[in-house]
C-alpha cells in the first residue's frame, strides 16, 4: 500500500476525526494482521462487530481506527456512516494512485483459473498484482486494491457475487482497462433469482470500465440483450472456442491420455499450437480468455504462450495426485457448477481406467436445484462409469441415474473406496472429486491422500 496520512483520508472520506494526524501505512480489516502504523476498519456484519475489538487493535499497533460509531480510544479515529464503504472508497482512492493497468475478471466458474492463467503469463513481463485465495466479494476486493504498488507494472482483480449490484459496486471500485466475463451459467441462483439475473450481474462488470476501455466478450456464453447497451460505447474484443469469426479463437484441438489438451490458438497478431499444463477440455476455453486478456493488455504471442505452457493446476481445481502406482486421485473439489460439473464428467471420460466419479452436492441453486442435479446426473450415465458416489442432499439422482452409491458421510465413502481399491488393486483407477464447497469434498480428498501416503 502507498503510505498516506489520516487527514488526507478524512477529507477523501469527508468523514469526522478525533485526535492528530498520522501516518498510514498500511490498512487493516482483522486485529491478527496489523502492524504499526495501520488504520484498523471495524466493520460490522450479522454475527460479529469490529468496535469489539478496537481495543485489541490499538495493543497490537493500530494507529488510527475507522469507525461507524465514536468510540472510546486512546488513537485517532475517523467516524463515517458506513465503514464497509469507506473500505471501498479508500481502496478505490489507493489503487487509482498507483495507475496500474487494470483487468477485471468475472463469471459462472473457471474465473480464478483464467486469473492464474493470466497472471503467469503477465509476470512474464512484470510486476502483477492480483487477487490471492477468494478475495473476490465486497470486502475481498477492496482488500486487494490496498495492496496497490506504485512499482505494479500490471493489476489482475476476481469479483465475484452471489446478487444482483455486487459487481457493480465493485467493478466501480476497481475502474478496470479491460472486463472480462469468462461465462454465464446456474450458478447462485438463490441470490440471482434466475440465469436472466446471473446475465444482468455478471454484465455489471462492463459498467466500469474505464473511458476507452476493453471489453472482451466470450461468443459462447454472453449475455446478448442484457449486454447490448453497456457495450455500445466500448472496444469490444470476443472469444470462442468454438467460432472462428471471433477475434480470439482455437482450433485443432485434441487430449493426450491424462486429458491435458494441445490446440492452435490464434489471435489478431497471430497464431500458435499451446501444450497447456492443466488438465480438461474446459480449460481450453480458459486459456482462451486468458490470452485474450493478456494481449489486449500490450503481452506479445510468445509471451502467452510460454505463460499458458507453464501453468500449472490451482489446488482444489482439477489439482492431480498419485496415491499408489496404480491409483490417480483429481482433486476438483474447490467448488461446484452445473457447467464444471458437466466438465469434471467430460474430463474423467477421457480416461482408460476404473472410472470413479465421486460428486458432492451443488450450492445456491434455489428451487432448481432437482432438476439441475437431475441435468447433471443424466450427462454423466452416458459415459458409463464403473463408480459414481454422491453425498449430500440433492445428488442421490445422480447416483441412481448412474446406477451408483449414495452415501450420507464423507467417512463412509472413504471407506467405501479404500475397501474396492483393495480388491481391485491390480487394475488401473481414476478418482475424480468434486462438489461446491459447502459439501467438504476436500475431506475425502485429504483423507484419502493420507490413508495412502
Amino acid at each position: 500500500m502507498i503510505e498516506t496520512t489520516l487527514n488526507q483520508l478524512t477529507q477523501l472520506l469527508q468523514a469526522k476525526k478525533t485526535g492528530a494526524d498520522c501516518q498510514i501505512v498500511s490498512v487493516s480489516t482483522d486485529t491478527r494482521t496489523i502492524s504499526t502504523g495501520a488504520l484498523f476498519v471495524a466493520l460490522t456484519g450479522e454475527h460479529f462487530d469490529g468496535h469489539d475489538f478496537i481495543e485489541q487493535a490499538i495493543q497490537q499497533g493500530a494507529s488510527a481506527v475507522l469507525v461507524s460509531r465514536e468510540v472510546s480510544a486512546s488513537i485517532p479515529q475517523m467516524i463515517v456512516p458506513d465503514t464497509r464503504i469507506a473500505l471501498g472508497l479508500i481502496a478505490s482512492w489507493v489503487h487509482q494512485q498507483c495507475e496500474t493497468p487494470t483487468i477485471a475478471i468475472t463469471g459462472s466458474c473457471g474465473k480464478t483459473t483464467v486469473k492464474e492463467m493470466t497472471a503467469t503469463i503477465l509476470s512474464r513481463k512484470g510486476s502483477v498484482l492480483f487477487t490471492q485465495g477468494n478475495f473476490n466479494n465486497d470486502i475481498g476486493v477492496p482488500l486487494t486494491l490496498l495492496r496497490s504498488q506504485p512499482e505494479d507494472d500490471f493489476a489482475i482483480i476476481e469479483l465475484g457475487a452471489n446478487h444482483l449490484g455486487e459487481i457493480d459496486y465493485t467493478t466501480r471500485l476497481v475502474r478496470p482497462d479491460i472486463a472480462l466475463v469468462n461465462n454465464v451459467a446456474a450458478a447462485h441462483l438463490e441470490g440471482f433469482g434466475s440465469i436472466d439475473g446471473v446475465k444482468k450481474a455478471k454484465g455489471e462488470i462492463y459498467q466500469g470500465l474505464k473511458p476507452g476501455g476493453t471489453a472482451i466478450v466470450n461468443l459462447d456464453s454472453q449475455g446478448a440483450e442484457y449486454w447490448d447497451e453497456v457495450l455500445r460505447d466500448k472496444a469490444v474484443k470476443t472469444i470462442s472456442a468454438t467460432n472462428p469469426q471471433a477475434d480470439y479463437c482455437v482450433s485443432s484441438v485434441t487430449l493426450d491420455e491424462m486429458a491435458y489438451p494441445t490446440f492452435v490458438l490464434h489471435t489478431p497478431k497471430g497464431s500458435c499450437e499451446i501444450h497447456l499444463g492443466i488438465m480438461g477440455l474446459h480449460n481450453v476455453s480458459n486459456a482462451l480468455a486468458a490470452a485474450a486478456l493478456a494481449m489486449e493488455a500490450g503481452v506479445r504471442l510468445d509471451d502467452i504462450q510460454a505463460g499458458l505452457e507453464s501453468s500449472r493446476n490451482i489446488a482444489g481445481r482439477c489439482d492431480v495426485f498419485r496415491l499408489t502406482d496404480s491409483v490417480r486421485l483429481i482433486d476438483d473439489s474447490y467448488n461446484a457448477s452445473v457447467p464444471s460439473m458437466l466438465a469434471a464428467a467430460d474430463m474423467l471420460g477421457q480416461f482408460s481406467a476404473e472410472r470413479w466419479l465421486v460428486f458432492g452436492y451443488m450450492a445456491e441453486l434455489g428451487e432448481e436445484a432437482p432438476e439441475l442435479h437431475r441435468q447433471v446426473g443424466e450427462h454423466a450415465a452416458k459415459f458409463g462409469f464403473e463408480h459414481v458416489l454422491t453425498y449430500g442432499h440433492d445428488t442421490q439422482v445422480i447416483s441412481d441415474i448412474c446406477h451408483g452409491m449414495h452415501f450420507d458421510s464423507h467417512q463412509d465413502i472413504v471407506n467405501y473406496i479404500s475397501s474396492e481399491l483393495n480388491k481391485e488393486s491390480r487394475k488401473q483407477h481414476v478418482l475424480l472429486v468434486k462438489g461446491a464447497h459447502s459439501a467438504g469434498m476436500s475431506k475425502i480428498v485429504a483423507a484419502l491422500k493420507e490413508k495412502y501416503a
